[in-house]
């Protein structure tokens, strides 16, 4: 007798019993959303949207329609007249060369720096490397105001006041950049690939050149993009380090509110030309930075 004949026969399973079980989702198939997450997504969106659409409709106004109530719903025609307005009172043009300057070498400097740092709490050994960590950590409960004074009495020292290197100076690395870049790599970076680059004889520099750096890209656009954010809208250091002769375009948008009668049409007009550099490289590269985070970055 044989094995199958040994093997009593399976009852039929009863269609509502097939009907009821779920389904399971296979692999490599994507979830689709439902009417409502649309719907949810796209109110959240609006919601972010207003503050940068009221500021095209107020630029595009005059100072005295915008005193008026109700305020205006739609875009006027004053829009580049008042960015012309704007640009010149404020001096916009040097203020962007300078802020893309400073913002540029904030974000190099500061993904290059983290990333190493990171790397060295993430998977090297050195005495005090706990500590150390804990103190960088520490750093970012201090409120950056207490460092406002000495930080100026610094810079005042090196003879570096109303220079752009007061401004690039203090963030060459931030303790935020540091700790992002040693999360990330403790999970990315397997050590048995560093402990294989050893083995094969390669150098510190190329190992951090040929697999931290490549291991760590997806990381390092994220906290680029977050950077230069940041190094764009800071208002606080630059007001303090610069003046109007050499601005940033924070400072310079400071400028547009002088006067008995600051016009607010102007001022926004300012506001929405400093405003479209970020939405410029945000719509270009955005899309590839953040979905950079999800990738894969070990590969075999």
């Amino acid at each position: 007798m044989t094995a199958t004949e040994l093997t009593p026969p399976r009852a039929e399973e009863p269609a509502k019993t097939r009907r009821e079980r779920p389904r399971v989702m296979g692999a490599g198939k994507q979830l689709h959303a439902g009417p409502l997450t649309y719907v949810v997504l796209s109110l959240f969106a609006l919601i972010s949207l207003a503050p940068l659409v009221w500021t095209a409709i107020a630029a595009s106004r005059t100072n005295q329609r915008l005193a008026e109530t109700p305020p205006p719903l739609w875009f006027g025609g004053n829009l580049f007249k008042n960015m012309e307005r704007a640009w010149e009172e404020g001096g916009l043009g040097t203020a962007m060369f300078n802020t893309i300057f400073v913002a540029s070498m904030i974000t190099i400097s500061t993904v290059l720096f983290s990333t190493l740092a990171g790397f060295a709490f993430a998977k090297l050994r050195f005495r005090f490397s706990g500590v150390l960590l804990l103190l960088t950590i520490g750093t970012m409960m201090i409120p950056p105001q207490l460092a406002v004074v000495p930080l100026y009495l610094w810079m005042a020292d090196l003879g570096w006041s109303n220079q752009l290197q007061t401004v690039i100076l203090p963030t060459l690395c931030t303790a935020f950049g540091t700790f992002f870049m040693r999360q990330y790599l403790l999970q990315a970076l397997p050590t048995e690939l560093i402990e294989a680059a050893r083995v094969d004889g390669a150098s510190s520099l190329r190992v951090v050149w040929h697999v931290v750096f490549p291991a760590a890209r997806p990381a390092m656009a994220v906290l680029g993009l977050l950077t230069f954010v940041f190094a764009w809208n800071d208002f606080l250091w630059p007001i303090i380090a610069l003046n109007q002769e050499n601005p940033t375009v924070q400072v310079a948008l400071n400028s547009l509110g002088t006067g008995y009668v600051p016009d607010q049409a102007v001022i926004m007009a300012g506001a929405l030309l400093g405003t479209l550099p970020l939405l410029i490289a945000f719509l270009l590269f955005g899309k590839q930075i953040v979905g950079g985070i999800m990738q894969g970055a070990v590969k075999g």
